[in-house]
């Protein structure tokens, strides 16, 4: 086995820079067992170095990724340096983490490769909030959907670019959550992220809130302030609802994005902007140009990069994964042992159209939590515009199965004079499974 103590040998000195990185360093031999170990690699994984060095590194992170796409093998086989690759590792407490891995091969004196080193960087810090947790990943942004999973695995790239991006898709489609991954994984994650509503401002108030203003630009601006851009300076701006903007102000924002400068209210200096620009809205930005409603030069600036969030109709199929998530982070959130939901209820919410998208399922979801005491989310704890409306029994139209099941439960119980395990016995059900078929439409038969 190749040590890396010759002919590189870590001085004290060295062991106290890298120990001060934020980011997780390990080096591998040609063996891929583990020669180094810094302290923030320690705390990422929850591995104590004394356990970590020695050990392979596949028993030491434990992730899938080891066996299909290892970045340290392509590295080193390919004598290549590789960045900013999404993965996934298991903590030494279960849980999961999702990190950004770079690496390159260790070279000796002579050229031989004798072994790698590799970068972790979390990617999960400062996103306790269900909205902002899924990003790293298909798996991360909950989704099955192709046209969703291709977005998601170009992501990283259109992140390390300082291009425009222009966000498009109907309300609560999850555009600020890809904001904010397209700032997480950019060169500017450190810098500031910064949103503003454009739909939400007085459109009297919209330049001094973009642009600030300087004392005396008014008659109660008594000191500067600064505006949305240079809040965001070294950061990323989202313009939410670019769309709203009015065509005055759309000039503006079009300056800072050909010249990348802007003027305060009331300042007669230009100021440099610094800012990486991402736009979203709901509207169709084409038709509007052609309505003459938006400036044809600004939607082409903003379209350089352009992602179309499919809503959640059209990716039913991402319904239970995006239940699941947000069922583990309100387990953290209410302290509650809601384990899933019921097959009757994913049922349910499966085939809801969701006008509301993502925000209107999280919605649905944080209701049934409060209702639900604890195990499975059950039909009832749902809120009723998603209870299937049974017809009467009299109904000679086409019934679903669960209105037959229904049907039949009801007549049951009346010919035995409302005793359930009478009824129980003829139909050859327990008597859970009757409580569940007459609570389909929201209330038991009595």
């Amino acid at each position: 086995m190749k040590q890396l103590g010759t002919p590189f040998p870590c001085t004290s000195m060295c062991s106290f820079i890298m120990d001060s990185v934020a980011d997780g360093v390990f080096t591998v031999d040609t063996d891929w067992a583990i020669t180094y170990f810094n302290k923030s690699a320690e705390a990422l994984t929850g591995i104590p170095m004394a356990r970590a060095l020695g050990a392979k590194c596949w028993d030491v992170f434990q992730t899938k990724d080891c066996k299909d796409v290892c970045v340290l093998r392509a590295c080193m086989t390919d004598d290549r340096k590789i960045a900013h690759r999404i993965m996934h590792i298991l903590r030494g407490d279960g849980t999961t983490a999702a990190v950004s891995v770079s690496a390159a091969p260790l070279k000796d004196n002579k050229g031989r490769i004798i072994g790698g080193v590799e970068t972790l960087r979390d990617l999960t810090g400062g996103f306790d909030d269900a909205r902002h947790v899924c990003w790293g990943s298909p798996e991360d942004f909950c989704t099955k959907d192709r046209s969703l999973t291709e977005l998601v695995r170009i992501l990283p790239q259109v992140a390390q670019s300082e291009a425009t991006v222009l966000l498009l898709g109907e309300s609560g489609t999850g555009k600020e959550l890809f904001a904010r991954a397209i700032h997480r994984l950019s060169g500017r994650a450190k810098g500031p992220f910064v949103a503003v509503n454009c739909g939400a401002l007085p459109e009297n108030l919209m330049e001094s809130e973009l642009f600030g203003y300087k004392a005396g630009a008014f008659t109660d601006a008594r000191r500067d302030k600064p505006g949305r851009f240079q809040l965001a300076e070294g950061g990323t701006l989202l313009l939410d609802e670019i769309g709203d903007l009015p065509l005055a102000l759309q000039s503006k924002i079009l300056r800072v994005l050909q010249e990348r400068v802007y003027e305060p209210l009331g300042g007669v200096e230009s100021v440099a902007a610094d800012v990486r620009v991402v736009a979203s809205t709901n509207r169709d930005l084409a038709r509007m140009v052609d309505e003459g409603t938006f400036r044809g030069d600004l939607y082409y600036r903003l379209n350089v990069v352009q992602f179309t969030l499919p809503p959640l109709r059209e990716r039913s199929q991402d319904v239970p994964l995006l239940v699941d998530h947000a069922l583990r982070h309100r387990r953290r959130a209410q302290g509650k042992d809601i384990r899933g939901v019921a097959p009757e209820a994913m049922r349910l919410l499966t085939r809801y159209g969701y006008p509301g998208n993502i925000r209107e399922l999280e919605n649905i979801l944080e209701y049934a939590c409060i209702l639900c005491p604890g195990g499975l989310i059950q039909v009832d704890h749902l809120p009723r515009n998603l209870r299937p409306a049974i017809r009467p029994v009299t109904s000679d139209g086409p019934m679903t199965m669960d209105e037959v099941r229904y049907h039949a439960a009801v007549k049951a119980v009346k010919r035995n004079l409302g005793n359930r395990n009478a009824a129980c016995r003829e139909l050859g059900i327990s008597k859970d499974t009757l409580r569940k078929i007459l609570k389909l439409n929201g209330t038991e038969e009595k």
